[in-house]
């Protein structure tokens, strides 16, 4: 799945779109990249001089990764007229700084489904090592 295929599933934008490509997907696993780059605008402030990626905008990267897995579930013809809605997170563990020049690995898998709720587990990597891990939960619903 190409930035064109991820544009026409997620509502999110620069600059708070956080996967850049899905490398690998079916109906309960997924596996994305988000290269993170030292033009990334948290870094402005996300500290000036030793830049780090904000946890928070790892697990959202988890989060985006996990909606574009809901969506493998829909027929192509309907995908825009669904959204994906984060409903919940637990079990969330921040392991390594996640710095520019990184090529982040966003790997989430289906752990339950009842009905439009999902719960996911999502692990983050840089280079085979685990930077964050969360477990989460998303609605998945027709737009109104």
């Amino acid at each position: 799945m190409n930035i064109k295929d991820i544009l026409s599933r997620l509502p999110h934008r620069y600059p708070f779109l956080l996967v850049d490509r899905v490398l690998e997907a079916d109906e309960d696993k997924i596996k994305a990249l988000k290269n993170v780059t030292f033009n990334e605008q948290f870094f402005q402030g996300h500290f000036p001089d030793n830049p780090v990626m904000p946890g928070v905008l790892i697990v959202e990267a988890l989060a985006q990764t996990g909606g574009l897995m809901a969506f493998n579930r829909i027929d192509e013809d309907n995908v825009n007229n669904y959204l994906v809605y984060f409903m919940a997170i637990e079990n969330v563990k921040f392991r390594k700084p996640v710095v520019p020049g990184d090529n982040l690995i966003l790997d989430a898998e289906l752990l339950k489904r009842k009905r439009n709720i999902w719960r996911m587990k999502g692990i983050a990597s840089v280079k085979g090592e685990t930077v964050c891990e969360a477990e989460f939960m998303a609605m998945i619903r027709e737009k109104e």
